[in-house]
């Protein structure tokens, strides 16, 4: 049988501040990000089966990485959980979709993040390949299983 990977796009915005960096991410700012799921597996061959020939059905995809990641994600602010604790209950006023992280939000982090969530809903016979997580038009971060095992 034959592996094939298949590719979804996604887009969020997104905004999050690096605590203690030494530059001007340690400001809160946003992204508009562009995220790109690549799983890998083997087409069903079932004929009859609504489904035949695919890997994963694309709106299945689309219900796991937005469920799981968009609706959260999007117009949120991400914060590193070592934010003081008075600063992180000014944001709480300020917004209903903070997210605290035990990690500093940088794209790197972020893309292992959604890896880890996502490996956790997919469906068996079909694993996560790869990530790719744009943080701007000219600047992304990889994430491969291969590189991960």
């Amino acid at each position: 049988m034959p592996k094939i990977r298949v590719t979804k796009r996604f887009h969020f915005e997104m905004a999050h501040t690096l605590y203690e960096y030494d530059g001007l991410c340690r400001n809160i700012h946003g992204h508009s990000y562009n995220l790109e799921v690549t799983l890998l597996g083997e087409p069903r061959k079932q004929p009859e089966h609504p489904k035949d020939g695919m890997v994963l059905d694309f709106a299945d995809l689309k219900d796991i990485v937005k469920t799981q990641i968009v609706n959260r994600f999007d117009h949120a602010l991400m914060v590193n959980e070592l934010v003081p604790g008075e600063q992180i209950e000014l944001l709480q006023k300020t917004t209903d979709r903070l997210i605290l992280v035990g990690f500093q939000p940088t794209t790197e982090n972020i893309v292992a993040y959604i890896a880890e969530i996502l490996q956790q809903h997919l469906p068996s016979g079909v694993s996560l390949f790869s990530i790719r997580l744009y943080e701007t038009v000219t600047a992304f971060a990889e994430w491969f299983a291969s590189d991960n095992q």
